[in-house]
């Protein structure tokens, strides 16, 4: 314990005194609730010699309220938003170029995905040269590569970062009903709402421009809050929305894919929240201990994003070798499941803690090749200074 108190004393001295460690939480706190998120609603059955996906929400829709905690993509689109703005802005006054900065930025969000997609192909080829069922190998890969749409559509946004952070977020808000008017109350066609993937989403990630502008008040935090909220459980209630902020398997309509109109309210609503917990956020984060765990997770944000899926699925397999497990293959369909579910999150932790350690330096490698240039760098000028100084007293 005393290590890891000076470690974390150690983490928090290094930490630039004007480093917004709100952000960092947020950020945080967005990645962890969609990795617990995942892992409390995605359930590989055990079906004869297949696994097939399911969901406790599809067998017990009274639990969608669980969604409401765990669906925090929004706010990460937020701080995203707050991020790049601010450091688009502060690379122009460097002189940085756009291009260089876009770089930077896009390689720490695809390097990671080398490794994934590469275990994976290997995977795979053994998968079905060893003749697993067709329905089994679709159901994983769907699970490890549905993530992977969410970060094409935030290095899309990324890049297009200096022209729409000027967008006001009623723009976008205005084509996400208007698409879904289109779709649900004129029977518009279905593709259509393919467009509120972009729109939907570039809502919060306008309002984390507005953040770095100062436009975003306390008082704009309750007015997103209550408004967002009020709107989506209106949508819910009388506009034939679903309860549920997750796909759920055999739904006719998912708030996700794509987004909906009530996916989009939600996440002001998050987003309002999230701004009104900067400030006990702030306290909160000068607790040395907190604030190393927050410095870690947004280290490895990445890693833990793309690699969760696998450590869930890996446990799954391997405990197919025991039989049949509750909570692990069997159908999701009373509150004895959730209980054994909630029982094997220490286990999906520890599986993901494996990955990470494996696969971290994908994220992370850059970082660490920085320190061992620099490192002979300050040798060489020791020794170079050492040198000047011999020949200067022989002069």
């Amino acid at each position: 314990m005393r290590r890891l108190g000076a470690a974390a004393k150690r983490i928090d001295a290094a930490t630039p005194a004007d480093r917004d460690r709100s952000v960092d939480a947020l950020r945080a706190f967005a990645i962890l609730g969609v990795v617990l998120g995942h892992w409390l609603v995605t359930a590989l059955v055990a079906d004869g010699g297949t696994l097939r996906t399911s969901s406790p929400l599809a067998h017990m829709p009274w639990l969608a309220p669980a969604s409401w905690v765990f669906q925090t993509l929004a706010v990460f689109f937020l701080v995203g938003g707050h991020v790049a703005t601010k450091g688009y802005e502060s690379a122009r006054a460097r002189g940085t170029t756009y291009g260089r900065w876009l770089g930077t930025r896009l390689s720490r969000l695809f390097n990671p995905v080398a490794a994934v997609v590469g275990l994976w192909a290997v995977a795979t080829v053994g998968l079905l040269v060893t003749g697993a069922d067709l329905k089994t190998v679709h159901a994983l890969l769907k699970l490890v590569l549905s993530p992977l749409w969410f970060l094409l559509v935030f290095a899309a946004l990324t890049t297009l970062t200096p022209l729409v952070t000027r967008i006001n977020p009623l723009w976008p808000l205005a084509v996400v009903l208007h698409v879904d008017l289109i779709r649900f109350g004129l029977g518009g066609p279905p593709w259509l709402g393919w467009v509120n993937v972009a729109a939907g989403w570039l809502v919060p990630y306008t309002l984390g421009a507005a953040w770095t502008r100062g436009e975003l008040t306390r008082r704009s935090g309750w007015v997103l809050l209550t408004g967002g909220a009020v709107m989506t459980a209106v949508l819910v209630a009388w506009g034939g929305y679903p309860a549920s902020m997750v796909g759920v398997p055999g739904a006719t309509v998912s708030n996700l894919d794509p987004p909906t109109l009530a996916a989009v309210t939600f996440g002001l609503a998050q987003c309002g929240l999230a701004l009104l917990l900067r400030d006990p956020l702030r306290r909160a984060m000068r607790r040395p201990v907190l604030w190393a765990w927050v410095a870690l997770v947004n280290l490895s944000a990445m890693t833990i994003f793309l690699w969760h899926q696998t450590a869930l699925m890996s446990v799954t397999a391997t405990g197919l070798l025991a039989g049949r497990l509750p909570g692990l293959h069997t159908v999701p369909d009373d509150l004895g499941w959730v209980a054994f579910r909630l029982a094997w999150l220490p286990v999906f932790a520890l599986a993901l803690s494996v990955c990470w350690a494996a696969f971290r330096s994908y994220e992370q490698g850059r970082r660490r090749r920085v320190r061992r240039i620099r490192r002979p760098s300050r040798v060489v000028r020791t020794h170079r200074v050492a040198v000047e100084s011999k020949e200067a007293r022989r002069a």
